[in-house]
């Protein structure tokens, strides 16, 4: 076998040393001294932002601590465990509507007021309790109308005219049997 020695040179086994000059050298050199500064600056930069982070979440901390060292607004004494009391109920509600309405605009803040002063709220859960129960309205509307229905067409084949009462009574019947429904329904199972 031949060594690479004695081979002969031509083109697929030649080799070529690139030939660089000392300037070269120097201005790689250059080129990796600026390199290692950059990288040196950018880790600078670094720290000096991880310091800065620190100092701020200290002065974060020490701003915390000084609000917690100022007296709470609220009750002075500590919540009790249990349920919530209609004292923190009311109170939580007045401050939600305060907050509430002082973003409406003036007319409806001031119906606000008026919908949600006791006095309409008690009328209108009292009222929603007993005379306007959601059965008895239903039932009050779906006997209306097949019982005027009935009426108009025994009325219309018999020449009869219709005083306009009709609709009203009929209401009224549908809306007995609906509360007179609920009642019964209650004492049988119980449930409201």
């Amino acid at each position: 076998m031949s060594t690479p020695e004695q081979q002969p040179q031509n083109p697929e086994n030649s080799v070529e040393t690139p030939k660089v000059s000392a300037e070269q050298y120097e201005a790689l050199d250059q080129k990796v001294e600026k390199h290692i500064d950059n990288i040196e600056s950018g880790e600078k930069a670094a720290e000096k932002a991880r310091v800065e982070a620190l100092e701020t979440a200290i002065s974060v901390e020490k701003g915390s601590a000084e609000k917690d060292k100022k007296p709470k607004e609220g009750p002075a004494t500590p919540r009790r465990r249990g349920g919530i009391s209609k004292k923190e109920k009311t109170a939580s509600f007045k401050k939600h509507m305060k907050n509430v309405q002082a973003e409406m605009p003036a007319p409806q803040r001031a119906f606000s007021k008026l919908i949600h002063s006791p006095i309409v709220e008690k009328t209108s859960e009292f009222v929603g309790s007993t005379v306007a129960r959601p059965n008895a309205i239903l039932s009050g509307a779906v006997v209306a109308f097949f019982l005027v229905l009935a009426v108009y067409i025994v009325a219309k084949n018999l020449g009869y005219v219709l005083s306009g009462f009709e609709t009203i009574g009929a209401f009224i019947v549908g809306w007995v049997l609906g509360i007179l429904y609920d009642y019964f329904r209650v004492l049988v199972t119980g449930k409201k």
